[in-house]
Order: structure tokens, then sequence, then C-alpha cells
């Protein structure tokens, strides 16, 4: 536990300001944590990140990662982000009849969603970050509140199992309580910032991501699970790899922005 939260604070002390300083450098932060992700994800199928679908998933990546606000780059080559992953599709199915189908149709789908699922993930984060420094600092307080308030009241009142097959030390009680804590934070946080213009819309928006964010959480665990890894990674010593930090927040980016349009 003391290396765990060793480690939370480093981690928080390098990400945190450069959250706050963005530009370039925030920019650079995001594409090497989603490089390093990816990277993660791939090696969980094993696929190398240094081999042919290796470099064309990092260079769809990295093509996926552009923010908005540089989306004259594609312009100016007459290409768009889709056309790219269409692309993409094609040599990595190009791929599978040049190594015989050592590289299969499967490995195919595997590598399209695993940068997807990242880059999308990776892209909002740059977005949300464009869209208010506010923004950020709200998806991180609901995911960590929801997080530790899961952990702490499971363990002190959980008794029926979430979801024994993917997690199994999470419970329902959990789950609610995180939530619980969750719309706690949120509505603390609103008072000091003004961010919404309603506490009912910040109450619904916050139950949604503090759900998606423990979907996100499962899904991860689903992963590993599924390819027998305990961590996907060990760069984050007593809390594994990149992706067991960022599952949560993967998520919630996403799900904050399309609830920002529709509320």
């Amino acid at each position: 536990m003391k290396q765990r939260i060793l480690t939370g604070i480093i981690a928080a002390a390098l990400f945190l300001p450069i959250v706050l300083y963005g530009n370039i450098s925030f920019l650079l932060m995001v594409y090497l944590l989603a490089s390093i992700s990816l990277y993660e994800l791939l090696r969980m199928k094993k696929i190398n990140l240094f081999s042919f679908p290796g470099f064309v998933s990092l260079l769809t990546l990295w093509v996926l990662l552009i923010p908005n606000s540089h989306i004259i780059l594609m312009d100016n080559i007459n290409i768009s982000k889709v056309e790219f992953a269409l692309l993409a599709i094609l040599l990595f199915l190009t791929y599978t009849v040049a190594t015989k189908n050592r590289f299969s149709f499967d490995d195919v789908g595997f590598v399209l969603l695993a940068t997807m699922y990242i880059g999308i993930g990776f892209f909002y984060l740059i977005e949300t970050r464009n869209l208010g420094l506010e923004y950020i600092f709200y998806a991180l307080i609901v995911i960590w509140v929801t997080d530790s308030g899961a952990y702490f009241i499971g363990k002190s009142f959980g008794k029926r199992k979430l979801w024994p097959d993917i997690s199994p030390n999470k419970t329902v009680e959990g789950s609610a309580g995180g939530i619980l804590c969750a719309v706690l934070a949120a509505i603390i946080f609103q008072f000091f910032t003004g961010m919404e213009d309603s506490y009912i819309k910040l109450i619904v928006i916050t139950i949604l991501l503090s759900v998606f964010g423990q979907v996100g959480d499962l899904v991860e665990s689903a992963l590993k699970r599924q390819y027998q890894v305990k961590d996907s990674g060990h760069i984050l010593p007593g809390h594994g790899g990149l992706l067991d930090r960022f599952d949560s927040l993967l998520f919630v980016l996403p799900i904050l922005h399309f609830l920002i349009i529709l509320l």
C-alpha cells in the first residue's frame, strides 16, 4: 500500500503540472501515454509494437489523436481520419495474406479495436483540456472518488459480489457507495467552481460518469482475464501499467463530451 501511495503521489506530481500548463508539452505527454497504453494492450495479445501491424496501429493512433484545433494538418494532405483508418484496415488485411494467416483476421480485429479504444479515449483527454481545466479536474475527481469510495465502502459493508467472474473483489454495495461519494464530491466541486448551471444536470452527469468509469475498470479486468495477465504493465510500481490507471478515464472522457452535447 505504501508503494502504491508513493507511486500515485509521484505520478500526480508529474501529470498535473503538465495538464495545468497545457500547450505542446501536454500534447506530447498525451501522445506518450497513449503510445505506451497501446503497447501494453497489444502485448496482451502477444503482438509486438515494433512489428508491421504494431507500426501501422501506432501510426493510426497518432492520427486519431490529432486534436480538432490542428485538424488542418489532415486537410493539407486531403485525407480524413476515417480514410486513414480505412487505409490501415486494408494494410492489415494485406498483411494477413503476406503472413499466410499467421497474423489472422481475428488479430486485425483486435489491433483495430485496441487502436480505436486507446485513440478515442486519449483524444478526448486532449479535447477536454481544450474545453476547460475544470472539466478535466471534474472527471478526475469523479474517477478517483468513485474508486476510493467503492474500495472503502465495499471493504466495510460489501456483501454481494458485483461481477465475480471478472472482478471478484468488487461488490454491489461498494459500487453504489462509490457513486454516492462521487455525487457528493461533484456537488462540493460545483460549489467552488460553478462549472455547471444546474445541480440536477450535474448530479445526472456525475452518476452516469461514475457508472461508466466503473464499467471501464471492469472492461480492463475482463481483458486481463481473457489474456491471463495480472497487470497491463509494470511502469507504475504498486499500480501496474498505464492502462490499469487510465481504464476508467478512457470511458469517462468520451461519455462526458457526449453528455455535455446532449444535456
